[in-house]
Protein backbone atom coordinates (compact mmCIF):
# COMPACT_ATOMS: atom_id res chain seq x y z
CA UNK A 1 0.00 0.00 0.00
CA UNK A 2 0.86 3.61 -1.17
CA UNK A 3 1.51 5.89 1.70
CA UNK A 4 1.26 9.80 0.67
CA UNK A 5 2.49 12.64 3.03
CA UNK A 6 1.67 15.87 2.12
CA UNK A 7 4.76 17.33 3.32
CA UNK A 8 6.80 14.78 0.87
CA UNK A 9 5.19 15.74 -1.74
CA UNK A 10 5.10 19.68 -1.35
CA UNK A 11 8.95 19.05 -0.35
CA UNK A 12 9.34 17.63 -3.69
CA UNK A 13 7.84 20.22 -5.90
CA UNK A 14 10.30 21.90 -7.69
CA UNK A 15 10.04 25.86 -9.06
CA UNK A 16 10.86 24.50 -12.15
CA UNK A 17 7.56 22.30 -11.86
CA UNK A 18 5.59 24.98 -10.84
CA UNK A 19 6.00 27.23 -13.89
CA UNK A 20 5.59 24.21 -15.77
CA UNK A 21 1.94 24.34 -14.50
CA UNK A 22 1.48 28.03 -14.71
CA UNK A 23 2.78 27.50 -18.78
CA UNK A 24 0.46 24.88 -19.49
CA UNK A 25 -2.31 26.64 -17.76
CA UNK A 26 -1.74 29.94 -19.68
CA UNK A 27 -1.52 28.26 -23.04
CA UNK A 28 -5.06 27.05 -22.34
CA UNK A 29 -6.01 30.31 -21.68
CA UNK A 30 -5.34 31.88 -24.67
CA UNK A 31 -6.58 28.88 -26.64
CA UNK A 32 -9.95 29.69 -24.52
CA UNK A 33 -9.57 33.12 -25.37
CA UNK A 34 -8.76 32.71 -28.71
CA UNK A 35 -12.03 30.76 -29.33
CA UNK A 36 -14.21 33.65 -26.83
CA UNK A 37 -17.08 35.25 -29.58
CA UNK A 38 -16.28 38.18 -27.48
CA UNK A 39 -13.31 40.03 -26.80
CA UNK A 40 -11.49 42.51 -24.44
CA UNK A 41 -10.96 46.06 -25.77
CA UNK A 42 -7.08 45.52 -26.63
CA UNK A 43 -5.92 48.92 -25.01
CA UNK A 44 -2.02 49.78 -24.79
CA UNK A 45 -0.28 49.23 -21.59
CA UNK A 46 3.38 48.73 -20.52
CA UNK A 47 5.63 46.18 -21.62
CA UNK A 48 6.11 43.11 -19.07
CA UNK A 49 10.12 42.83 -17.63
CA UNK A 50 9.32 39.68 -16.11
CA UNK A 51 8.16 36.86 -18.12
CA UNK A 52 6.68 34.95 -14.58
CA UNK A 53 4.93 37.67 -12.57
CA UNK A 54 4.74 40.89 -15.59
CA UNK A 55 4.32 43.85 -13.21
CA UNK A 56 2.26 42.53 -10.19
CA UNK A 57 5.13 43.48 -7.92
CA UNK A 58 4.69 46.95 -9.03
CA UNK A 59 1.06 46.80 -7.46
CA UNK A 60 0.72 43.74 -5.17
CA UNK A 61 4.32 44.07 -4.08
CA UNK A 62 5.10 47.97 -3.54
CA UNK A 63 4.80 50.03 -0.96
CA UNK A 64 3.11 52.59 -2.83
CA UNK A 65 1.41 51.29 -6.05
CA UNK A 66 0.29 55.14 -7.06
CA UNK A 67 4.22 55.58 -8.41
CA UNK A 68 3.55 52.96 -10.64
CA UNK A 69 0.03 54.34 -11.35
CA UNK A 70 0.95 57.31 -12.02
CA UNK A 71 3.45 56.88 -14.57
CA UNK A 72 1.48 55.03 -16.44
CA UNK A 73 -1.75 56.81 -16.57
CA UNK A 74 0.29 59.48 -17.88
CA UNK A 75 1.17 57.57 -20.89
CA UNK A 76 -1.51 55.50 -21.36
CA UNK A 77 -4.64 57.48 -20.40
CA UNK A 78 -7.37 56.29 -17.71
CA UNK A 79 -7.70 53.08 -18.29
CA UNK A 80 -4.81 50.22 -19.74
CA UNK A 81 -3.33 46.79 -20.10
CA UNK A 82 -0.73 45.09 -17.35
CA UNK A 83 0.93 41.90 -17.93
CA UNK A 84 0.85 39.89 -15.37
CA UNK A 85 3.34 37.00 -16.42
CA UNK A 86 3.00 34.30 -19.15
CA UNK A 87 0.77 36.19 -21.26
CA UNK A 88 -1.94 37.41 -19.36
CA UNK A 89 -2.70 41.19 -19.53
CA UNK A 90 -4.67 42.68 -17.07
CA UNK A 91 -7.12 45.56 -16.86
CA UNK A 92 -6.55 48.81 -15.25
CA UNK A 93 -9.46 51.00 -14.42
CA UNK A 94 -8.39 54.40 -12.53
CA UNK A 95 -11.25 55.62 -14.90
CA UNK A 96 -14.35 57.26 -11.66
CA UNK A 97 -17.01 56.85 -14.38
CA UNK A 98 -15.89 53.10 -15.77
CA UNK A 99 -14.84 52.62 -12.04
CA UNK A 100 -18.76 53.60 -10.85
CA UNK A 101 -19.90 51.13 -13.40
CA UNK A 102 -18.22 47.94 -12.29
CA UNK A 103 -18.31 48.60 -8.69
CA UNK A 104 -22.18 48.70 -9.64
CA UNK A 105 -22.64 45.38 -10.71
CA UNK A 106 -20.54 44.09 -7.92
CA UNK A 107 -21.24 40.30 -6.76
CA UNK A 108 -23.22 39.87 -9.97
CA UNK A 109 -21.52 41.03 -12.93
CA UNK A 110 -18.13 41.34 -11.19
CA UNK A 111 -16.72 39.47 -8.76
CA UNK A 112 -13.77 38.87 -6.31
CA UNK A 113 -10.72 37.20 -8.46
CA UNK A 114 -10.00 33.55 -7.02
CA UNK A 115 -6.45 34.47 -5.41
CA UNK A 116 -8.09 37.75 -3.43
CA UNK A 117 -11.08 35.25 -2.29
CA UNK A 118 -8.59 32.65 -1.31
CA UNK A 119 -6.75 34.91 0.83
CA UNK A 120 -9.68 36.29 2.77
CA UNK A 121 -10.78 33.06 3.22
CA UNK A 122 -7.27 32.09 4.89
CA UNK A 123 -7.88 35.12 6.73
CA UNK A 124 -11.18 35.36 7.88
CA UNK A 125 -12.84 32.17 7.50
CA UNK A 126 -15.38 31.21 4.15
CA UNK A 127 -18.75 32.88 4.29
CA UNK A 128 -17.88 36.53 5.12
CA UNK A 129 -19.95 39.48 3.61
CA UNK A 130 -16.36 40.34 1.77
CA UNK A 131 -16.03 36.85 -0.19
CA UNK A 132 -19.58 35.54 -0.42
CA UNK A 133 -21.22 36.45 -3.78
CA UNK A 134 -24.83 37.56 -5.46
CA UNK A 135 -28.13 36.04 -3.29
CA UNK A 136 -25.89 35.08 -0.58
CA UNK A 137 -24.31 38.35 -0.69
CA UNK A 138 -27.46 40.21 -0.91
CA UNK A 139 -29.06 38.03 1.83
CA UNK A 140 -26.29 38.56 4.42
CA UNK A 141 -25.63 42.17 3.83
CA UNK A 142 -29.63 42.81 4.94
CA UNK A 143 -29.51 41.01 7.77
CA UNK A 144 -26.54 42.89 8.99
CA UNK A 145 -28.36 46.04 8.37
CA UNK A 146 -29.84 46.63 11.32
CA UNK A 147 -26.25 46.10 13.54
CA UNK A 148 -25.62 49.63 11.64
CA UNK A 149 -28.17 52.19 11.36
CA UNK A 150 -27.88 55.39 13.21
CA UNK A 151 -29.88 54.49 16.15
CA UNK A 152 -27.90 51.67 17.18
CA UNK A 153 -24.47 53.94 16.47
CA UNK A 154 -25.86 56.73 18.50
CA UNK A 155 -26.10 53.84 21.40
CA UNK A 156 -22.17 53.05 21.12
CA UNK A 157 -20.88 56.81 21.25
CA UNK A 158 -20.70 56.82 25.29
CA UNK A 159 -18.76 53.53 24.70
CA UNK A 160 -15.96 55.46 22.49
CA UNK A 161 -15.39 58.29 25.38
CA UNK A 162 -15.61 56.04 28.16
CA UNK A 163 -12.86 53.93 26.51
CA UNK A 164 -10.89 57.18 25.46
CA UNK A 165 -10.99 58.35 29.46
CA UNK A 166 -9.29 54.92 30.03
CA UNK A 167 -6.69 55.47 27.46
CA UNK A 168 -6.41 59.23 28.78
CA UNK A 169 -5.92 58.28 32.39
CA UNK A 170 -2.59 55.89 30.59
CA UNK A 171 -1.52 58.30 29.11
CA UNK A 172 -1.54 61.13 31.85
CA UNK A 173 0.77 58.75 33.92
CA UNK A 174 3.03 58.05 31.27
CA UNK A 175 3.53 62.13 31.23
CA UNK A 176 3.51 62.63 34.73
CA UNK A 177 6.53 59.97 34.57
CA UNK A 178 8.54 62.31 32.49
CA UNK A 179 8.26 60.56 29.55
CA UNK A 180 8.08 63.51 26.16
CA UNK A 181 6.90 60.52 23.40
CA UNK A 182 4.02 58.07 23.56
CA UNK A 183 3.99 55.40 20.91
CA UNK A 184 0.51 56.30 19.35
CA UNK A 185 0.00 53.63 16.99
CA UNK A 186 0.16 50.59 19.61
CA UNK A 187 -2.22 52.56 21.47
CA UNK A 188 -4.88 53.36 18.46
CA UNK A 189 -5.00 49.67 18.12
CA UNK A 190 -5.69 48.86 21.49
CA UNK A 191 -8.10 51.88 21.75
CA UNK A 192 -10.27 50.50 18.47
CA UNK A 193 -9.88 46.53 19.77
CA UNK A 194 -11.74 47.99 23.04
CA UNK A 195 -14.45 50.29 21.23
CA UNK A 196 -15.31 47.36 18.94
CA UNK A 197 -15.39 45.44 21.70
CA UNK A 198 -17.92 46.94 23.82
CA UNK A 199 -19.93 47.87 20.70
CA UNK A 200 -20.10 44.87 18.74
CA UNK A 201 -19.62 42.39 21.51
CA UNK A 202 -20.90 44.33 24.83
CA UNK A 203 -17.32 42.50 25.96
CA UNK A 204 -14.20 43.95 27.62
CA UNK A 205 -11.20 43.26 26.22
CA UNK A 206 -9.07 44.97 28.84
CA UNK A 207 -6.89 46.11 25.66
CA UNK A 208 -6.36 49.68 27.62
CA UNK A 209 -5.05 48.34 30.90
CA UNK A 210 -2.62 45.82 29.84
CA UNK A 211 0.84 46.85 31.03
CA UNK A 212 3.05 48.46 28.33
CA UNK A 213 5.40 45.51 27.69
CA UNK A 214 2.08 43.43 26.98
CA UNK A 215 0.21 43.53 24.12
CA UNK A 216 -3.33 41.20 23.54
CA UNK A 217 -2.93 38.23 20.91
CA UNK A 218 -4.96 39.37 18.26
CA UNK A 219 -3.16 42.64 17.87
CA UNK A 220 0.16 40.94 18.42
CA UNK A 221 -0.15 38.61 15.40
CA UNK A 222 -1.84 41.01 12.96
CA UNK A 223 1.05 43.67 13.98
CA UNK A 224 3.53 39.97 12.65
CA UNK A 225 1.87 40.02 9.70
CA UNK A 226 3.78 41.38 6.74
CA UNK A 227 3.34 41.83 2.83
CA UNK A 228 3.40 38.54 1.36
CA UNK A 229 6.09 40.15 -1.20
CA UNK A 230 8.28 40.67 1.93
CA UNK A 231 8.14 37.33 3.71
CA UNK A 232 10.31 34.22 2.56
CA UNK A 233 11.31 32.93 -0.79
CA UNK A 234 8.37 30.80 -0.76
CA UNK A 235 6.01 33.53 0.19
CA UNK A 236 6.85 35.49 -2.49
CA UNK A 237 6.63 32.72 -5.04
CA UNK A 238 3.24 31.69 -3.54
CA UNK A 239 1.74 35.85 -3.81
CA UNK A 240 3.12 36.66 -6.96
CA UNK A 241 2.33 33.92 -8.68
CA UNK A 242 -0.84 33.21 -7.29
CA UNK A 243 -3.12 35.73 -9.50
CA UNK A 244 -2.58 32.54 -12.22
CA UNK A 245 -2.30 29.86 -9.71
CA UNK A 246 -4.88 31.07 -7.18
CA UNK A 247 -4.35 27.47 -5.52
CA UNK A 248 -0.64 28.18 -4.56
CA UNK A 249 -2.35 30.21 -1.41
CA UNK A 250 -3.72 27.29 -0.06
CA UNK A 251 -0.33 25.75 0.62
CA UNK A 252 1.44 26.13 3.35
CA UNK A 253 4.47 29.00 3.70
CA UNK A 254 5.44 31.51 6.49
CA UNK A 255 2.67 34.22 5.35
CA UNK A 256 -0.10 31.04 4.80
CA UNK A 257 0.51 30.03 8.29
CA UNK A 258 0.48 32.97 9.77
CA UNK A 259 -3.11 33.98 7.93
CA UNK A 260 -4.07 30.74 9.24
CA UNK A 261 -3.05 31.35 13.08
CA UNK A 262 -4.74 35.30 12.37
CA UNK A 263 -7.91 33.59 11.48
CA UNK A 264 -7.69 31.20 14.24
CA UNK A 265 -6.75 33.50 16.95
CA UNK A 266 -10.27 35.72 16.14
CA UNK A 267 -12.09 32.58 15.67
CA UNK A 268 -11.48 31.08 19.11
CA UNK A 269 -12.51 35.12 20.61
CA UNK A 270 -15.33 34.62 19.02
CA UNK A 271 -16.32 31.33 19.24
CA UNK A 272 -16.35 32.45 22.85
CA UNK A 273 -18.53 35.75 22.66
CA UNK A 274 -21.19 34.41 20.74
CA UNK A 275 -21.53 31.01 23.05
CA UNK A 276 -21.89 33.74 26.10
CA UNK A 277 -24.02 36.02 24.28
CA UNK A 278 -26.60 33.06 23.45
CA UNK A 279 -26.38 31.95 27.02
CA UNK A 280 -27.07 34.95 28.30
CA UNK A 281 -29.73 35.31 25.94
CA UNK A 282 -31.28 31.99 26.90
CA UNK A 283 -30.77 31.97 31.13
CA UNK A 284 -32.80 35.50 30.51
CA UNK A 285 -36.86 33.31 30.16
CA UNK A 286 -38.37 36.90 30.57
CA UNK A 287 -36.44 38.06 27.09
CA UNK A 288 -35.44 40.81 28.32
CA UNK A 289 -31.53 40.25 27.32
CA UNK A 290 -32.87 39.96 23.57
CA UNK A 291 -32.73 43.70 23.79
CA UNK A 292 -29.29 43.65 23.26
CA UNK A 293 -27.88 46.29 20.71
CA UNK A 294 -24.76 45.08 20.35
CA UNK A 295 -23.70 44.03 16.47
CA UNK A 296 -23.44 40.35 17.91
CA UNK A 297 -26.83 40.74 19.37
CA UNK A 298 -28.02 41.97 16.30
CA UNK A 299 -26.97 39.05 14.44
CA UNK A 300 -28.04 36.00 16.89
CA UNK A 301 -31.59 37.37 16.63
CA UNK A 302 -31.62 36.50 12.68
CA UNK A 303 -29.83 33.61 12.73
CA UNK A 304 -32.49 30.93 11.97
CA UNK A 305 -35.42 33.18 12.07
CA UNK A 306 -38.27 32.36 10.50
CA UNK A 307 -38.10 35.24 7.87
CA UNK A 308 -36.23 33.36 5.21
CA UNK A 309 -34.94 35.77 2.98
CA UNK A 310 -32.92 37.40 6.00
CA UNK A 311 -31.84 34.43 7.75
CA UNK A 312 -28.50 33.89 8.69
CA UNK A 313 -26.61 30.30 9.54
CA UNK A 314 -24.34 29.96 12.60
CA UNK A 315 -21.29 29.24 10.42
CA UNK A 316 -22.14 32.61 8.40
CA UNK A 317 -22.64 35.06 12.04
CA UNK A 318 -19.33 33.27 13.21
CA UNK A 319 -17.52 34.74 9.52
CA UNK A 320 -19.15 38.05 10.39
CA UNK A 321 -17.87 38.05 13.74
CA UNK A 322 -14.83 37.15 12.70
CA UNK A 323 -14.44 39.86 10.04
CA UNK A 324 -15.44 42.60 13.26
CA UNK A 325 -12.72 41.64 15.02
CA UNK A 326 -10.18 42.18 12.01
CA UNK A 327 -11.99 45.46 11.31
CA UNK A 328 -10.56 47.53 14.42
CA UNK A 329 -7.44 47.41 12.47
CA UNK A 330 -8.49 50.39 9.76
CA UNK A 331 -10.02 52.38 12.25
CA UNK A 332 -6.79 52.21 14.42
CA UNK A 333 -4.88 52.73 11.19
CA UNK A 334 -6.65 56.08 9.89
CA UNK A 335 -6.45 56.86 13.58
CA UNK A 336 -2.68 56.88 13.50
CA UNK A 337 -2.52 58.84 10.33
CA UNK A 338 -4.90 61.60 11.60
CA UNK A 339 -2.27 61.87 14.16
CA UNK A 340 1.05 61.94 12.07
CA UNK A 341 -0.80 64.72 9.76
CA UNK A 342 -1.84 66.39 13.32
CA UNK A 343 2.15 66.29 14.12
CA UNK A 344 2.79 67.24 10.20
CA UNK A 345 0.72 70.77 10.16
CA UNK A 346 0.47 72.44 13.55
CA UNK A 347 -1.57 74.96 11.91
CA UNK A 348 -4.42 72.67 11.13
CA UNK A 349 -4.21 70.89 14.72
CA UNK A 350 -4.66 74.54 15.79
CA UNK A 351 -7.97 75.18 13.73
CA UNK A 352 -9.29 72.05 14.48
CA UNK A 353 -8.43 72.50 18.35
CA UNK A 354 -10.26 75.61 18.20
CA UNK A 355 -13.08 74.64 16.66
CA UNK A 356 -13.44 71.84 18.85
CA UNK A 357 -13.15 73.84 22.09
CA UNK A 358 -15.77 76.38 20.73
CA UNK A 359 -18.23 74.10 20.23
CA UNK A 360 -17.96 71.55 22.45
CA UNK A 361 -16.54 73.83 25.56
CA UNK A 362 -16.46 70.84 28.48
CA UNK A 363 -18.66 68.26 27.02
CA UNK A 364 -18.21 65.55 25.27
CA UNK A 365 -19.36 65.34 21.52
CA UNK A 366 -22.46 64.32 21.09
CA UNK A 367 -23.70 61.86 17.87
CA UNK A 368 -25.74 64.85 16.23
CA UNK A 369 -22.27 67.16 16.41
CA UNK A 370 -20.39 64.48 15.34
CA UNK A 371 -22.65 63.89 12.35
CA UNK A 372 -22.90 66.98 11.09
CA UNK A 373 -22.40 70.01 13.91
CA UNK A 374 -18.24 70.40 13.56
CA UNK A 375 -17.46 70.83 9.95
CA UNK A 376 -14.17 71.60 10.39
CA UNK A 377 -13.61 67.76 11.83
CA UNK A 378 -15.95 66.42 8.80
CA UNK A 379 -13.33 68.40 6.51
CA UNK A 380 -10.03 66.72 8.03
CA UNK A 381 -11.76 63.31 8.43
CA UNK A 382 -12.78 63.60 4.32
CA UNK A 383 -9.14 64.60 3.64
CA UNK A 384 -7.83 61.66 5.93
CA UNK A 385 -9.95 58.91 3.96
CA UNK A 386 -8.43 60.72 0.49
CA UNK A 387 -4.81 60.88 1.38
CA UNK A 388 -4.60 58.07 3.28
CA UNK A 389 -7.40 55.30 1.86
CA UNK A 390 -6.91 51.83 4.20
CA UNK A 391 -7.34 49.83 0.95
CA UNK A 392 -5.25 50.61 -2.09
CA UNK A 393 -6.85 48.34 -4.78
CA UNK A 394 -9.97 46.53 -5.28
CA UNK A 395 -9.47 43.41 -7.90
CA UNK A 396 -12.61 41.92 -9.66
CA UNK A 397 -13.07 39.50 -12.40
CA UNK A 398 -16.44 39.50 -14.99
CA UNK A 399 -18.88 36.91 -14.77
CA UNK A 400 -20.37 38.55 -17.58
CA UNK A 401 -19.94 40.03 -21.17
CA UNK A 402 -19.74 44.04 -20.43
CA UNK A 403 -19.21 47.43 -22.25
CA UNK A 404 -17.63 49.59 -19.77
CA UNK A 405 -18.20 53.43 -19.88
CA UNK A 406 -15.12 56.33 -19.78
CA UNK A 407 -15.17 59.88 -19.03
CA UNK A 408 -12.36 60.33 -21.53
CA UNK A 409 -10.62 58.13 -24.42
CA UNK A 410 -7.99 55.92 -24.16
CA UNK A 411 -5.71 54.26 -26.76
CA UNK A 412 -5.78 50.87 -28.21
CA UNK A 413 -2.95 48.95 -29.63
CA UNK A 414 -4.77 49.79 -32.80
CA UNK A 415 -3.76 53.71 -32.40
CA UNK A 416 -7.79 54.08 -31.98
CA UNK A 417 -9.35 56.38 -29.15
CA UNK A 418 -12.11 54.37 -27.54
CA UNK A 419 -15.03 55.90 -25.12
CA UNK A 420 -15.88 52.74 -24.04
CA UNK A 421 -14.16 49.21 -23.25
CA UNK A 422 -15.57 45.67 -23.99
CA UNK A 423 -14.84 43.75 -21.41
CA UNK A 424 -15.45 39.52 -22.54
CA UNK A 425 -16.38 36.84 -19.27
CA UNK A 426 -13.61 35.92 -17.70
CA UNK A 427 -11.28 39.10 -18.06
CA UNK A 428 -9.85 39.82 -14.63
CA UNK A 429 -9.63 43.94 -13.56
CA UNK A 430 -7.81 46.01 -11.02
CA UNK A 431 -9.65 48.98 -10.16
CA UNK A 432 -6.96 51.55 -7.73
CA UNK A 433 -9.69 53.67 -5.22
CA UNK A 434 -6.57 54.58 -3.39
CA UNK A 435 -4.98 55.78 -7.01
CA UNK A 436 -8.76 57.60 -7.94
CA UNK A 437 -8.15 59.74 -4.63
CA UNK A 438 -5.67 61.03 -5.39
CA UNK A 439 -5.41 61.59 -9.17
CA UNK A 440 -4.25 64.49 -10.37
CA UNK A 441 -6.30 65.08 -13.00
CA UNK A 442 -9.57 64.56 -10.70
CA UNK A 443 -8.34 66.78 -7.80
CA UNK A 444 -6.31 69.39 -9.57
CA UNK A 445 -2.70 70.39 -8.71
CA UNK A 446 -2.94 70.22 -5.27
CA UNK A 447 -3.98 67.03 -5.03
CA UNK A 448 -0.53 66.06 -2.92
CA UNK A 449 -1.11 68.71 -0.11
CA UNK A 450 -2.50 67.35 3.23
CA UNK A 451 -5.27 70.46 2.87
CA UNK A 452 -9.01 69.93 4.85
CA UNK A 453 -10.14 72.94 3.36
CA UNK A 454 -10.50 71.76 0.19
CA UNK A 455 -13.67 70.21 1.66
CA UNK A 456 -15.10 73.28 2.51
CA UNK A 457 -15.85 74.95 -0.94
CA UNK A 458 -16.88 73.28 -4.21
CA UNK A 459 -14.64 70.59 -5.04
CA UNK A 460 -13.83 70.16 -8.66
CA UNK A 461 -15.49 68.96 -11.57
CA UNK A 462 -13.58 65.58 -11.81
CA UNK A 463 -13.66 64.81 -8.25
CA UNK A 464 -17.53 65.34 -7.87
CA UNK A 465 -18.11 63.00 -10.46
CA UNK A 466 -16.83 60.89 -7.87
CA UNK A 467 -19.08 57.85 -6.87
CA UNK A 468 -19.24 56.79 -3.40
CA UNK A 469 -18.86 58.21 0.05
CA UNK A 470 -18.50 62.44 0.07
CA UNK A 471 -16.68 62.18 -3.29
CA UNK A 472 -14.64 59.48 -2.28
CA UNK A 473 -13.59 55.91 -3.38
CA UNK A 474 -12.47 54.82 0.08
CA UNK A 475 -15.37 52.53 1.34
CA UNK A 476 -15.80 51.30 -2.09
CA UNK A 477 -19.10 51.55 -3.41
CA UNK A 478 -22.45 49.96 -4.95
CA UNK A 479 -23.22 46.29 -3.79
CA UNK A 480 -20.23 46.17 -1.20
CA UNK A 481 -20.10 49.69 -0.35
CA UNK A 482 -18.89 49.24 3.07
CA UNK A 483 -21.78 48.49 5.22
CA UNK A 484 -19.89 49.97 8.66
CA UNK A 485 -18.48 53.00 7.42
CA UNK A 486 -21.27 55.09 9.78
CA UNK A 487 -19.83 52.96 12.86
CA UNK A 488 -16.30 53.86 11.84
CA UNK A 489 -16.31 57.56 11.50
CA UNK A 490 -18.06 57.56 14.44
CA UNK A 491 -15.69 55.98 16.14
CA UNK A 492 -12.73 58.04 14.52
CA UNK A 493 -14.65 61.12 15.24
CA UNK A 494 -15.28 60.40 18.74
CA UNK A 495 -11.83 59.78 19.20
CA UNK A 496 -10.30 62.80 17.33
CA UNK A 497 -12.35 65.04 19.31
CA UNK A 498 -11.34 63.68 22.87
CA UNK A 499 -7.58 63.34 21.68
CA UNK A 500 -7.30 66.93 20.02
CA UNK A 501 -8.66 68.78 23.07
CA UNK A 502 -6.73 66.97 25.98
CA UNK A 503 -2.93 66.88 23.90
CA UNK A 504 -0.56 68.01 21.14
CA UNK A 505 1.48 66.28 18.79
CA UNK A 506 4.47 67.00 17.39
CA UNK A 507 6.97 64.76 15.55
CA UNK A 508 10.27 63.33 17.48
CA UNK A 509 12.41 64.60 14.96
CA UNK A 510 10.31 67.60 13.72
CA UNK A 511 10.44 67.87 9.83
CA UNK A 512 13.45 65.77 9.57
CA UNK A 513 11.53 62.99 10.55
CA UNK A 514 10.75 60.19 7.96
CA UNK A 515 7.85 58.48 7.98
CA UNK A 516 6.70 55.74 5.34
CA UNK A 517 3.86 52.97 4.47
CA UNK A 518 5.04 49.85 6.16
CA UNK A 519 2.34 47.17 4.21
CA UNK A 520 0.59 44.14 6.53
CA UNK A 521 -2.73 43.86 6.00
CA UNK A 522 -3.62 47.02 4.81
CA UNK A 523 -1.01 50.48 4.88
CA UNK A 524 0.14 51.90 8.25
CA UNK A 525 2.67 54.55 8.90
CA UNK A 526 6.13 53.99 10.39
CA UNK A 527 8.72 56.11 11.62
CA UNK A 528 11.98 55.26 9.94
CA UNK A 529 14.47 53.78 11.98
CA UNK A 530 11.85 52.04 14.64
CA UNK A 531 11.59 48.74 14.76
CA UNK A 532 8.44 47.60 12.90
CA UNK A 533 5.33 49.37 12.34
CA UNK A 534 5.68 52.24 15.38
CA UNK A 535 4.77 55.89 15.62
CA UNK A 536 6.56 57.44 18.75
CA UNK A 537 5.01 61.20 18.71
CA UNK A 538 6.05 64.23 21.77
CA UNK A 539 2.82 64.31 23.43
CA UNK A 540 2.03 67.71 25.49
CA UNK A 541 -1.09 67.56 27.99
CA UNK A 542 -3.19 70.83 27.38
CA UNK A 543 -3.57 71.80 30.94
Amino acid sequence: MISLNIQDILGSIRPTDILAIALLISIFRLFSNARSRVRTTKLKGPISDNLFVGVFPKLGGSDDPKVFLDETLKEFGTAFSIPMGFGRRDIVVCDAKGAAHILARDTFGYQQQAFARIFLDNMLGKNGILSTERDDHRRIRRAMTPAFSNSAIRGYIEAFHGNYDKMSSAWDATLDSGASTIEVQGWMNRLALENLGLAGFSHEFKALVTSAGETPELIHVIESFKLPASGDVLSKAFFFLSPLLPWLLKLPSDNTRLLWRLRFAMKDIADNLLEKTKQELEMDGSGAKVTDKSIIGTLIKVEGASSGSFTMTSDEVLSQNTLFLAGYETTSTTLTWALVELARHPEIQGKLRDELNETLHSNEASWEQLTSGLPYLEAFTQEILRVHAPVDILLRKAHENDVVPLSKPVPTTSGDLVSEIVIAKGESLHIPIGFINMSEDLWGPDVREFNPERWMKDLTPGAQAIQGHHHLMSFSDGPRFCLGRHFALANFKATLSNLVRRYTFELPRGKDTEIVRHIGLIPRPMVVGEEGPRVPLVVRRIE
